[in-house]
């Protein structure tokens, strides 16, 4: 559209608050917190991976336009894995006096722990790529319903209140001011454009008001402490929220860095993490095959069909599988922000996702931009997870409006499942020597798995789910099929979700690989229907915003 352009920089400005954040949270727990070169290094790295998973996901994977990026699913377990007795960091690293960033004995410290997570990741990413590329997605969405997401999604942000909780108490004035911010222009003020300049001259905008919240933020901060009105005194509350603090980062980072696989050194293995690991990717899947659907609906396009599916899910294990190879500490999936923003933007354009995907390799090679990144005071990132936080909780409860929450038996699953996996992590957390068996690997699992929130809460919604007796309209699954399952053009779903680059019928016209739960159905005669000579030449997405968002697609992408 006439405006595509410029909405390029709202995909990968939405996404810019989780690619910074989970790095950041990293960091402590991987005895970085006094380390903020580094730190830059690893939200550099996954600035790259996220470029390259977009740009395979748009062009062969479910090839809706729909970004990548780091997921929260991973965090609880890592961190669940991290605070393992043989993980936790050393004394002399919470010290900044004491910490030689260039010395082998503290590069020693983080890059093991580094190590472990990318094994695990990368082992566990292999279980996503069979379930995706063998077709089991579809097998086991039949007994996936809202009652199981809801308690999933909702437990993956609320058992980290404590990492949001504990950056935004560095300082409360500065964290507030960030909220404020943030609500102010993302939910007051949404429906206001923002003028940017472009080369016929300015056009007005949605782009991220997220960022636009931080960067006020940050530039009071800026002021305060050329003031001299924060504490010059580490030791003193609100030292944390000076913006000199990690000044010379900006000076010691490279201006260009390619990140590479196995930069921190050969990855390790370990049972425990590859557990706790795989119960986030289940999560994490989940919420992509929500995110599809949804993408699908706000592009204009038919909903996605299960090669399609498959598709993308497998894709996402590939990509969680660079991401661990590369060492960015996490995964990906599918970024439900940028979902929302293309109800904002009316723009869903493939061409659009993929010009953010290299903008975002661009970025992830210049060591300038990620050290500028991870030199944000403590107090501004500690507002935004709120928000963030707070905005996951809400979406993973946003599944219950397929149920009726008018029925005790679901009352009592979602109830159970969501306090349950927030009371026996904290138990296990202060009474883990109870479960000990003896066997060292067992024990570790265990742990990891019990002091996953999502994991446990799940488990729980899934059995209680599929045991206690429901119909299918009260369980919500009726209404679950019917937006995710509507009859489409057959035609129409294969130009939109065909393979690209002839791939499609190249490949695909094969009597045996028509079987492959991959690749696109063959047409019969009576259903191929011709397309327009006018709408093969389309090279976009198009949305007006006049009417219902339709969707052309360029089959040579």
């Amino acid at each position: 559209t006439s405006g595509g352009h410029l909405v390029q920089p709202a995909h990968y400005l939405t996404a810019l608050g989780g690619l910074v954040a989970i790095p950041l949270i990293l960091s402590k727990e991987l005895c970085l917190q006094h380390d903020p070169l580094t730190q830059g290094h690893l939200i550099s790295t996954i600035f790259f991976v996220s470029g390259i998973c977009t740009l395979l996901q748009v062009l062969f994977g479910v090839r809706l336009p729909i970004l990548q990026g780091g997921t929260f699913a991973f965090l609880t377990p890592t961190l669940a894995m991290l605070s393992l007795p043989n993980w936790r960091c050393p004394a002399w690293t919470q010290n900044a006096s004491q910490v030689n960033a260039t010395s082998p004995e503290f590069i020693e410290v983080w890059q093991s722990r580094m190590r472990e997570l990318q094994g695990a990741i990368m082992v566990a990413s292999c279980f996503q790529i069979f379930v995706g590329f063998s077709g089991l997605i579809g097998f086991l969405m039949r007994f996936i319903g809202p009652l199981t997401i809801a308690p999933t999604i909702t437990l993956v942000a609320l058992p980290l209140f404590n990492s949001a909780g504990d950056e935004a108490g560095s300082h409360w004035g500065i964290s507030a001011m960030t909220i404020f911010f943030i609500v102010l222009f993302s939910q007051y003020l949404k429906n206001v454009p923002v003028p940017l300049p472009s080369y016929q001259g300015f056009r007005k905008c949605h782009f991220s008001k997220v960022l636009l919240g931080l960067a006020i933020t940050w530039l009071i901060c800026f002021a305060l402490t050329v003031s001299n009105a924060f504490p010059s005194d580490s030791a003193v509350y609100g030292y944390v929220a000076r913006t000199d603090i990690k000044g010379d980062v900006l000076s010691q980072a490279p201006w260009f860095r390619i990140p590479y696989p196995g930069q921190w050194g050969v990855p390790t293995i370990s049972l425990a993490g590859i557990f706790g690991i795989i119960a986030g990717v289940i999560s994490s899947m989940v919420e992509s095959v929500g995110d599809y659907y949804a993408c699908a609906r706000l592009s204009g396009a038919p909903p996605p069909p299960k090669h399609a599916i498959n598709r993308g899910i497998g894709v996402e294990g590939i990509g969680c599988l660079l991401a661990g190879a590369w060492g960015t500490g996490n995964g990906t999936t599918s970024y439900s922000e940028n979902v929302g923003a293309l109800g904002i933007t009316r723009v869903g354009s493939r061409i659009v996702i993929v010009a953010g995907g290299c903008v975002l390799l661009v970025i992830g090679m210049s060591g300038k931009i990620g050290a500028v990144f991870a030199s944000i005071p403590t107090p501004l990132i500690g507002g935004l997870l709120l928000v963030m936080f707070g905005i996951i909780t809400a979406v993973g409860v946003s599944n219950l409006q397929y149920v009726d929450m008018n029925s005790s038996r679901n009352l009592f699953i979602f109830g159970f499942s969501i306090y349950a996996g927030l009371a026996i992590p904290n138990w296990v957390n202060k009474n883990s020597q109870v479960l000990e068996t003896g066997i060292l690997q067992l024990d570790q699992v265990i742990r990891v798995l019990l002091t996953t929130g999502m994991f446990v809460g799940g488990f729980l919604a899934f059995i209680l789910d599929n045991t206690i007796p429901g119909s299918q309209e009260e369980r919500g699954l009726l209404a679950w099929k019917e937006t995710c399952q509507e009859e489409c053009d057959e035609a129409r779903v294969l130009e939109v979700y065909g393979l690209p680059f002839g791939i499609g019928t190249k490949f695909c016209t094969s009597s045996w690989v028509q079987y492959l739960p991959t690749c696109p159905k063959r047409l019969s005669g009576s259903k191929r229907k011709e397309e327009p000579e006018s709408l093969k030449q389309e090279n976009s997405f198009k949305i007006s915003s006049e009417r219902e968002p339709e969707i052309d697609i360029d089959t040579s992408i």
